[in-house]
Formats: structure tokens, sequence, C-alpha cells
């Protein structure tokens, strides 16, 4: 029997602390379980920091999940100390309770495949069993409702309440709002940078997003008042950079990279994607030509010392798919799969690791080895 999410909780639900009655699910300490294709993990808050009450719940986890599974896993169990995790590193004065993890994908440069990049980025997620929401900040060149074929719908009104509240567009399983709901194909957006903004608070604060493990921010290329807006209105728990590899998007890149650090913004940036890094022809399996440069974005996280989350090859089908509305990633068995489910992993791990890092707060992090295929 292959675990899944609703099956560890049950688990977890029959575990309390010591001299707790209520379990630990139930008192909220359970803060995040994750299953990918060879763990699993569980992230739970604790009060006490005392090694042997660690090694206590511990003890308690792994035989209840062994005892379960017949000990077909190898468990593992690492501790990271903290006293409380937060959902998000930035603190803003508006909070998105129904929201984990709000990431903001990037480019210096427009032409680089950023919306191409969080429209598979977001199926990647969904496919792991993670509840994702799209907003296409890109108000100027918004281009996501194309690439999930749904470019003539409109969101509806809904009563959440006693308020009215907009209804996100749904495609393939992922939430989707855009200014290119509201517009027509051939109409340009001609707005200065605060109606811009006031537009895109409306779809975030007034949109019924239900609950969501991830919402990705498809921001406008370059560096301005909507990314500042942005930034500092909303709890965003980290940065995604993408770039090819020649030096004239490196050089925006870079720019980007600083936008994220500078101290009134503050975003952690998770890692720079290389896109469009070398191009394979199918009568030469073998060989890669690198058209754009060779590893430039590698090179540049070596450099700004961010982490390099993975390069995607030029490949035909993905720019296919994203103008037919069906984004690549979910191809099955490909390798546009393979590379874009890599991507995400690492893109994960990242965000796991820049929130342990936080100050003050006392986890669990439970490792479960095992072949299941991932559910948040």
């Amino acid at each position: 029997m292959k675990p899944n999410k609703e099956q560890i909780l049950e688990i977890l639900k029959t575990i309390c602390f010591e001299n707790q009655k209520t379990d630990i699910v139930s008192s909220n300490s359970v803060l995040n379980v994750l299953v990918f294709e060879k763990e699993i993990v569980i992230d739970l808050k604790t009060n006490n920091p005392s090694l042997q009450a660690k090694n206590k719940i511990k003890s308690q986890i792994l035989n209840s999940i062994n005892f379960k599974y017949n000990n077909e896993f190898n468990l593992k169990v690492n501790f990271i100390l903290k006293k409380e995790i937060p959902k998000t590193i930035l603190n803003s004065t508006k909070k998105l309770d129904n929201i984990n993890n709000i990431i903001a994908i990037s480019s210096g440069k427009g032409g680089v495949g950023k919306s191409t990049v969080t429209a598979n980025l977001a199926v990647s997620l969904s496919k792991m069993g993670f509840n994702v929401g799209i907003l296409d900040a890109d108000i100027y060149g918004p281009s996501i409702p194309l690439m999930f074929n749904v470019f003539e719908s409109k969101p509806l009104a809904v009563n959440i309440d006693g308020k009215s509240k907009m209804k996100p567009v749904e495609s393939f399983g992922i939430k989707i709002l855009s200014i290119g709901f509201f517009t027509k194909l051939d109409q340009a957006v001609i707005w200065r940078g605060p109606m811009a903004s006031k537009a895109l608070n409306q779809m975030i604060f007034d949109a019924a997003w239900g609950e969501l493990d991830f919402l990705l921010i498809d921001l406008p290329p370059g560096t301005g008042d909507i990314h500042l807006s942005i930034m500092q209105s909303l709890p965003i728990s980290g940065a995604v950079v993408v770039s090819t590899p020649q030096n004239v998007a490196l050089i925006d890149a870079r720019k980007g990279v600083s936008m994220f650090n500078q101290e009134n913004i503050n975003v952690p940036v998770l890692g720079i994607i290389e896109n469009m890094s070398y191009f394979t022809p199918l009568e030469l399996p073998d060989n890669k030509y690198y058209l754009f440069g060779k590893e430039g974005a590698k090179n540049l996280s070596k450099d700004l010392e961010i982490p390099f989350l993975g390069e995607i090859p030029l490949i035909q089908g993905i720019r296919e798919s994203g103008d037919y509305g069906r984004p690549a990633a979910l191809q099955d068995e490909t390798i546009v799969e393979s590379v874009f489910n890599d991507i995400t992993k690492n893109m994960l791990s990242e965000l796991l690791n820049r929130n342990n890092k936080l100050p003050e707060t006392e986890v669990i992090k439970i490792t479960t080895m095992s072949g299941c295929s991932a559910v948040k």
C-alpha cells in the first residue's frame, strides 16, 4: 500500500505530545505534510525543545508509520530547530490566511520564457498534489490565459461571507486570474503604475482563491512600480528568476536578483532557472547545440551565490503546447515533464531550506523513504 497525505494525517491523529490530550493534528502542531516519490516530509511545531521530548514524539511517529505499512519503508528523521514557522518570510500589512506560499516568478528581460516557466511550474506542482493558483501580474502583456486556453473566459462573481468576490477561472486544476480576462486580445492596457497596482490588489484580495498551497505570481519583465507594489503588499515566500544563457539577458537577470535583495523588499531568491539552454535535434539525440551561450545562468548563480534550479532545453513542443493552451508539463513520461519536475523539486527544497533558516522556531522534519507520488 502506498501512503498518501490523508493516510499519514490519520496516523498522526493518534499521537499526542506528552501531558496533552489533543492530538498533534487537531492542535495544529502539524504544519506541513509532503509526500514525494521517495520521501515524506512532515513539519511539526513543538514548544518543548528538550531532546527527550523530541525523541519521544519522533519514536511514536516512526513506530506508528512502520506499523501501518509493515516496515515496508525506510524512515529517516531530521530535526530542525525553530520556535515557530511563519507561512511566509516577508511581513505584510495584509495577510492571506488561505494561501500557504506565494512565489514570485520574474525575469529582468522580456522574451526569456517567464510565463511559460510559470505555467509549467504550476502544472508540475499540481501533478504533485498541491492546490495551485496563478496570478498573471504581467499587466501589459498577459499571456497566461492563452497558455491555458481560457482567454475567452471571464471570472464569475460569488458571495463569500456577504462580500462579492471574483472566482478564478480554472484550467487543468489550476486557478487563474489575469487582467487578460478583462481586456480584448487586441486591446492595449495603457495604465499608469498606481492604476495597475490597484487592479492587481483587487485580483489578489477580492478573489475567492479558496485554499491554496501555492500562488505563483507571473510578474512583468524588468523592475518597476508593479514589482514594488506586490513585494510590499504581499507576504512573498520567495522569488524565482528566469533567464536565457546570453549576456544581454544575464545583465537584466542580475538586476532582478538585486531588486529582491533591496532592504525595502527583502524577498529571498530561491534560485535561477535557465531557459532555452541548448538545442538537441531529433536525428542527433546525443548532440547539444548551445545557441544562446553555454551555462550562462548557472555561472551567474555561482557568481551571486544563489541556487541554480535547473536548465530547460530549447524544445519545439514547449512552444507549441503554450500556443495551443496545454502546458507541456501535462505530457506524461516525457523529457519536458521530467525537466520541470526536477526544477519544481529543487524549488521546493530551497523553499524548505529558506524557511528552515528562519530563527526562533522548533520544528521536527520527518523524512520517509517511499515509492509514492507527490501529495501535499
